[in-house]
This record gives C-alpha cells, sequence and structure tokens, in this order.
C-alpha cells in the first residue's frame, strides 16, 4: 500500500525507517539531510542523443524505454545507499576509537543523505511511479536479504569487515557514481558531483583503516586475506553481467557512461562496458593492494588480490568453480577450498580476542600512509 504522497510525507517514513533499524546515535540528529544538487555540463556527452541538451525533467525524456531505465538506475542506487547502513548499523558498540565512531558516523550518515537524494529525485520527477519505488527503499532490509544487490544482503559483522567493505564495496560506488555523472537526465547526473565529494571519505576511511590494522601487525595476514576474499568478488559481481544488453542501452541513450567517458579514446566497447569498467577497478584495487602489502615484514606473506573468476556469482564465471588464483578446481575441491579461504566462525572467535586484548589497530596518524585530505579525494 503506498502511504506516501509527498517528499514530506516520505520524510517522516524516513525517520521511521531509522528508527525501526536501531539508529540512536546522538550525531545523526544533529545531520541536516538535504537533496544537493551539483553542476553538470548542458549537453549529452555520447550515445545516440550526442550533443543535445541534458533532459531537465521526466516530460523531456524522448522514449518511455528511457524513462523507465533512468528510474531503475536511480532505485538501485537509493538502494544499495540505504542497505549499506543496515549493514553497518551495530558497529558503534565496538569503535575501536572515538575518532573510528564518528567516522562510521559520517559514512553512515552520508550514506542516508545519498539514499535520501535517490529518493528526492524519484519523488520529484517520477510521479506515483517513483513514490512507489522512494518508499519501497526504506520497506527492503539487508539482514532479511531482501536488497537488490547480493553484496549488500552480506552481513558486516566486525570492523575489519567494516574497514574492507568501505575500500572495496565503497570503491565500487566510486564506480558508479562516476559513470552516472555523465547522465543524460540532468537531475541525476547533477546528483553525482556531492555525492561523490561525500564518497571520497568512505573510501579513505577503509583504506586508512586497513593500513592502520596491517600497521598494528596484530590480526594475522591470513585473516586480513580472508576478509578481501570475502568483498572483492562480490565487489566485481556488482559490475554487472557480461555483454549486458541493459549497459548497452543506456550507453546509447547516453543514461550511464564509461567510468573514464572524458578521458577515453576511440569509441565505446558497448557489448563490453561492464567488464571494461570491472577491469579497471581491478587495476585500482591490485595498486592499492601493492601498497598495503609495503607494510608487512619481508618474511610474512603477503595480501593477493583474488582473481575475477574466484566465487563468482554473476557472468560468465558464476555457478563455476577457481580458486583465488583463478585456477580451474573441480565441484568437490571447491566445496572443500572455499570455506578455508573464507572467514570462518573461528575467524571471527580469533578476531574477536584480539580486539579484546587492544593494540589491533594504530592509532589514527600512525601509518605511514595515511593519506592526506586532497589524497583522500583521489582514492
Amino acid at each position: 500500500m503506498l502511504r506516501i504522497s509527498n517528499f514530506d510525507d516520505w520524510i517522516d517514513y524516513f525517520y521511521g525507517w531509522q528508527k525501526d533499524i536501531g539508529l540512536d546515535a546522538p550525531e545523526f540528529k544533529e545531520y541536516r539531510f538535504e537533496a544537493k544538487y551539483g553542476e553538470a555540463p548542458p549537453e549529452i556527452e555520447f550515445g545516440d542523443y550526442h550533443g543535445q541538451l541534458r533532459w531537465k525533467t521526466v516530460m523531456h525524456i524522448p522514449d518511455q524505454r528511457i524513462r523507465d531505465a533512468v528510474q531503475n538506475l536511480v532505485v538501485y542506487q537509493g538502494d544499495t545507499e540505504f542497505a549499506s547502513v543496515e549493514q553497518q548499523r551495530r558497529l558503534f558498540e565496538t569503535a575501536p576509537s572515538r575518532y573510528d565512531y564518528l567516522s562510521l558516523v559520517r559514512v553512515m550518515t552520508e550514506e542516508m543523505r545519498h539514499g535520501w537524494q535517490m529518493s528526492h529525485v524519484l519523488i520529484s520527477e517520477f510521479g506515483r511511479s517513483g513514490r512507489i519505488e522512494a518508499q519501497k527503499l526504506l520497506e527492503r532490509r539487508a539482514f532479511t536479504d531482501a536488497r537488490l544487490l547480493g553484496a549488500f544482503n552480506a552481513p558486516v559483522n566486525n570492523w575489519l569487515d567494516f574497514f574492507t567493505y568501505t575500500q572495496f564495496v565503497d570503491r565500487d560506488g566510486k564506480f558508479q557514481l562516476t559513470m552516472l555523472s555523465h547522465s543524460s537526465f540532468l537531475p541525476l547526473a547533477r546528483s553525482m558531483p556531492p555525492m561523490l565529494k561525500e564518497e571520497s571519505f568512505h573510501l579513505g576511511t577503509g583504506n586508512h583503516g586497513l593500513h592502520r590494522v596491517v600497521k598494528a601487525g596484530r590480526v594475522p595476514i591470513s585473516i586480513v586475506q580472508k576478509y578481501f576474499n570475502k568483498w572483492l568478488p562480490t565487489s566485481y559481481d556488482l559490475f554487472g553481467t557480461d555483454h549486458s544488453s541493459s549497459a548497452h542501452w543506456a550507453y546509447v541513450w547516453g543514461l550511464k557512461g564509461r567510468y573514464d567517458e572524458r578521458q577515453a579514446q576511440g569509441e565505446a566497447e558497448k557489448d563490453n562496458l561492464n567488464d571494461a569498467a570491472r577491469q579497471l577497478y581491478f587495476e585500482e584495487v591490485r595498486k592499492l593492494t601493492a601498497t598495503l602489502n609495503k607494510m608487512i615484514p619481508e618474511e610474512q606473506p603477503k595480501i593477493h588480490v583474488p582473481d575475477l573468476k574466484f566465487n563468482r556469482a554473476i557472468g560468465q564465471y558464476a555457478g563455476k568453480f577457481f580458486d583465488i588464483d583463478g585456477q580451474p578446481m573441480s565441484k568437490e575441491e571447491y566445496e572443500i577450498y572455499l570455506p578455508s579461504v573464507m572467514p570462518s566462525e573461528e575467524d571471527e572467535k580469533l578476531l574477536q580476542s584480539i580486539v579484546k586484548e587492544g593494540g589491533w589497530i594504530a592509532p589514527k596518524g600512525e601509518s605511514e600512509f595515511e593519506p592526506s585530505e586532497g589524497a583522500r579525494r583521489a582514492l
């Protein structure tokens, strides 16, 4: 049943959602939620409508199929934002420091604002169907496996989970927001610059957090590796299926560009857009991990970025069996292997005991790789 008729109704529903999932940190009450719109070039940058003015409202969109595709993009982006808050909601009591507690507050607050932003677009631009979808964004729950994308239903149980999640899942978010910033639908394109600016803090939180964990030297690298194995394959999946017709048409219609759209040379391979973005992501992750590995003593094993074939649920490798190096395995071998390279209950208990003893994470500022504010924006 549709309960909202305007954005004010949705705002009441939003605060009800906050209460329902148990968000009662006092800092949330101090934040002023609002829709923020930045600037975007006036003309469509690619596709069949290249050179025409961006569409200022839904009424300017020339085709119902394109309108439906835009709404779908907004819904999926909004769903990820509220889902991530639900995944992280239980971490406050175990924050390793006041700095980390406030970082979590900021990350979750900005994710909520991003969901607010997408809901504002839905309600302001898409009429009754937009109101229905904006309401549903607050009705699905990550902890009941009801969110639209698999990564956003997985549990975030501890702070190593959180740092790895913000390093990798939020990094996928940076890619998605950047690709949407080129959108031919002006309200969506203008939503992206403020969201990207805020997202940079989330990436910096994950990257710096992992450096602090490795710097402290208390958490075994073998356990850190398992959290990489948990979050990276599902992050690869977030780029979508290989040879996606949806990505093809989103590009043809100018709705979603390449990650490097303004720097890319030559024509886009429209049947290979998702995998091209995934490859760029993979290379970025490998460089970040190489920097992290410089902090690990020579005699210790290094952290390995799982191969793109490992533990995939979407695309050409879904349902196939490969180890983290991308080597093929039999189904029987894989069923024994997979639990050995993913975080287990025993790993979580060991991590919990290490955390309880203290000293498992270096204080803020003690990592030689702590990024400056400018570097955070580039992460």
